[in-house]
């Protein structure tokens, strides 16, 4: 929730934050089970390597690029 809108966070950076930086991939799996997509937007979440990574709400990936490309995010 505290990922502004048009900006993104890799999933290392969130694990950092929380104070548990070899956590990368626990943030992930928690992203992945996000039952309140696209409200609480872990749509914000990228990898590393600047790719995508997953999107569990409807759409998948489909639905998470258009998300970001509405917050102004450039793909």
């Amino acid at each position: 929730m505290k990922i502004p809108k048009g900006k993104v966070k890799t999933y290392k950076e969130v694990a950092k934050g929380i104070k548990m930086p070899r956590s990368a991939r626990a943030v992930a799996n928690a992203c992945a089970k996000n039952p309140y997509a696209p409200k609480v937007p872990c749509h914000r979440v990228i990898r590393s390597d600047g790719s995508l990574g997953g999107f569990s709400a409807p759409g998948g990936l489909k639905t998470k690029k258009k998300l970001l490309k509405k917050e102004g995010f450039s793909i």
